[in-house]
């Protein structure tokens, strides 16, 4: 954040590295996204965009990551005066070479600000059409309250007339209902976070006869609050309960680590077995929008693995 702010001579958010992390402390989603988009004012260009991207990929590798699907909010953006192609092509060129460059397969997932409203969605839509081939889905963040997925309906019936996969946050802060309703209304094929569902359990059912993912964010939920504690986190529960769970890292660099990191913290904090690595593994690989032989071949590589995976 410092070195772009100091690159692009834009007056930093923050006045050193210590003193931008200690901002990232947050009541609730929404006190991180005012944090969040005060951030984004030091990105101005395309090689900014390029440049964090492969910051990421490169930490991903380190933690053993082997595909990514990746999420980029266009409104953040654009409401800033920035043309959808500064960012979009910054991002797609470290996303174009992250297998060449670090080993990982990945894809962009574009997503709708549920807070912006439908409209602004609609017109996010129309500028991203021209790049279709280069997004691999869309899904719907920020806040949940008051903004149920429903209000969603035609933007997400243009992506998917558009050939692009559909997810959806739903069922972090917000209620049950709103997966079941992002299942109904949106027809999603995989539900962002989700933790709420063990209170309703017909959804649990559901979720688990019909093999929905979840892609669980315990140290965003803690950092968020959406959880007091990583011990009374529910991923426990969840893989308990024959949920197609999954366990990721959301907004790393805010939230205080990334893949590898997440698992290890919730692992240890809920006392979960090593086998359970490898469950979440697999589960991750079911979930992922790949190619039915890449798939194979990425579980093979993991099952070939498992004698000397650990949460170490």
């Amino acid at each position: 954040m410092l070195a772009f702010a100091e690159r692009n001579g834009v007056e930093p958010p923050y006045s050193s590295v210590d003193a931008a992390r200690e901002a990232y402390h947050f009541a609730d989603l929404q006190s991180f996204l005012d944090l969040y988009y005060r951030g984004t004012s030091v990105l101005q260009t395309e090689q900014d965009f390029a440049d964090l991207c492969d910051a990421y990929f490169r930490r991903a590798c380190d933690q053993g990551v082997v595909h990514a699907e990746i999420f980029f909010d266009p409104q953040a953006h654009i409401e800033r005066g920035l043309a959808f192609e500064t960012f979009f092509d910054g991002l797609w060129s470290a996303v174009s070479r992250s297998e060449e460059r670090h080993g990982i397969t990945s894809a962009l997932i574009m997503c709708f600000l549920r807070d912006r409203g439908a409209a602004a969605a609609q017109t996010t839509l129309t500028s991203a059409l021209p790049h279709a081939e280069k997004i691999l889905g869309v899904g719907l963040d920020s806040s949940e309250r008051g903004y149920p997925p429903a209000l969603f309906e035609e933007v997400f019936e243009r992506a998917r007339i558009a050939g692009w996969r559909c997810v959806a946050h739903a069922g972090e802060e917000g209620p049950p209902a709103y997966i079941a309703e992002a299942l109904d209304v949106l027809r999603v094929e995989r539900i962002d976070h989700g933790i709420r569902c063990l209170e309703d359990p017909s959804l649990v059912e559901r979720l688990r006869e019909d093999r929905i993912p979840l892609t669980v964010c315990p140290l965003s939920n803690l950092k968020l609050r959406v959880v007091p504690s990583l011990r009374e986190h529910p991923l426990g529960k969840m893989l308990e309960a024959g949920l197609l769970a999954t366990c990721n890292s959301d907004d790393p660099a805010y939230f205080g680590g990334y893949a590898a990191d997440n698992l290890r913290e919730v692992s240890a904090a809920l006392g979960l077995p090593g086998q359970t690595a490898v469950t979440l593994a697999r589960n991750s690989f079911e979930a992922a929008f790949l190619p039915q032989a890449q798939k194979a071949a990425a579980l093979a590589r993991l099952e070939a693995s498992v004698p000397v995976m650990s949460l170490e």
